[in-house]
Parts: C-alpha cells; sequence; structure tokens
C-alpha cells in the first residue's frame, strides 16, 4: 500500500523551535510552579518520554494545560526568532505537487504554525488540527484520516517524540520518526518506529520514490 496521506508534527519538525524552547523553559517552569531543569540534565531528558519526563520532574497533570497555554502565548510574541528547519517549504511543494495529501497535527496552536510556516508554506498543508493535549493526538490522526479520506495504511505521521509514535501506534498508522527534533535519535530508534528518517531529504526520498518502492511497511 502506497502512502497517500502525511502528517506532520510541528515543533521539532516542522519548525526548529528547540533553542527557543530552551530559552524559556525555566521561565515557564517557574511561573506555573514546576521545577526547573539545569543545562546538564537535557541530555537525559532528551532520551526519555513525555511520561517519562513528567514523572522525573513531578509534574502534575492539572498543572499541564496551564504550562502549554504559556509556551504558545511566548511563541507567538517571539513567533519571529523561530524559522521552519531548511528544506521544509521545499518538501511540501514536491509532496503536494506528487499528489500526496498533507495535514498538520500538534499540540501547538494553529496561529502559531501559520505564523511560522508562513502563508506560501500553509497553502500545501490540507487540514490542520492543532491544541492537542500532551497525550492527545491519537484521536485527532483518526478524525484527520477520516477526514481525507486516507486508511491508517496508507497514512505516514511524522514526528520527534515518542508521544507521536505512540500515537500512531493507536490509530494504527505507520509512524516516520525525524533525527533532527526535540527526542534524541537513539531513543526514537529504540521504539522501533515504521520509517527513521536522519535528515530531510531521507524523508523527502522515501515519500517521492516511485509507488513500488515506497510502500507502506507492515
Amino acid at each position: 500500500m502506497t502512502y497517500k496521506l502525511v502528517i506532520f508534527d510541528f515543533d521539532g519538525t516542522l519548525a526548529d523551535s528547540f533553542p527557543w524552547f530552551l530559552s524559556v523553559m525555566n521561565q515557564v517552569a517557574e511561573e506555573c510552579g514546576l521545577r526547573t531543569i539545569a543545562d546538564h540534565e537535557l541530555e537525559e531528558l532528551r532520551h526519555m518520554s513525555a511520561r517519562q519526563i513528567i514523572k522525573r520532574q513531578r509534574v502534575a497533570p492539572w498543572k499541564l494545560p496551564r504550562a502549554a497555554m504559556r509556551l504558545h502565548e511566548l511563541m507567538a510574541a517571539d513567533a519571529e526568532q523561530i524559522r521552519p528547519f531548511p528544506g521544509v517549504a521545499d518538501l511540501l511543494d514536491q509532496l503536494s505537487d506528487a499528489g500526496l495529501r498533507i495535514a498538520l497535527v500538534t499540540s501547538n496552536s494553529e496561529a502559531n504554525a501559520r505564523l511560522i510556516l508562513g502563508e506560501a508554506a500553509c497553502t500545501r498543508i490540507e487540514h490542520f488540527d492543532c491544541g492537542a493535549s500532551v497525550f492527545g493526538k491519537a484521536p485527532k490522526f483518526r478524525k484527520t484520516m477520516k477526514r481525507l479520506g486516507a486508511t491508517p495504511a496508507q497514512t505516514l505521521c511524522v514526528g520527534d517524540e515518542l508521544r507521536d509514535l505512540d500515537a500512531a501506534r493507536k490509530a494504527r498508522a505507520a509512524f516516520g520518526a525525524v533525527g533532527w527534533g526535540y527526542t534524541h535519535p537513539d531513543a526514537l530508534q529504540a521504539g522501533k518506529p515504521t520509517h527513521y528518517f536522519p535528515t530531510m531529504d531521507d524523508l523527502g526520498q522515501l515519500l517521492l520514490a516511485a509507488p513500488e518502492s515506497r510502500r507502506a511497511q507492515g
């Protein structure tokens, strides 16, 4: 089965927002009554899932929505500091021109995604489903597949976090892990995604290959 629908994550997948996140994370932690993170802890955290990080930092679940909202507010104010990864606009153009349908499912806001990606890139994205809770992407994946007329076997979800991988599995869709985002590549590969893409070129090569060579696996 050839992929017909690609559902992208935003932060760490299309948007190079990790450096910005590092610059504001402790501000948000202090404002929301969370434990701050020291520089020497970052590498360890990048090897963890979101659930493991929440447990390690002793984050009360009820504090997550407030922290996420504050991050989104700060990002909106700092949007000019954040850019798409190099090659994102060209990749979206090529995928769309090749007939693949493109969607964006993110915990971030649609307004932030549009600000950072830019108008031209956003015209290539047929469907936005934004504002997912930290662990709420699976229902949005299923809703997006239904809306755009693709089966799970025809869908590739692309993201940079283990929670994205878990959500794709719950939705029974394939998952492509990218090696340039928030979670460390070793942790992503240990999770056994359907595909692992060290670079954006690798992602494009799979999706733009001849149909017989880009059949969905599994």
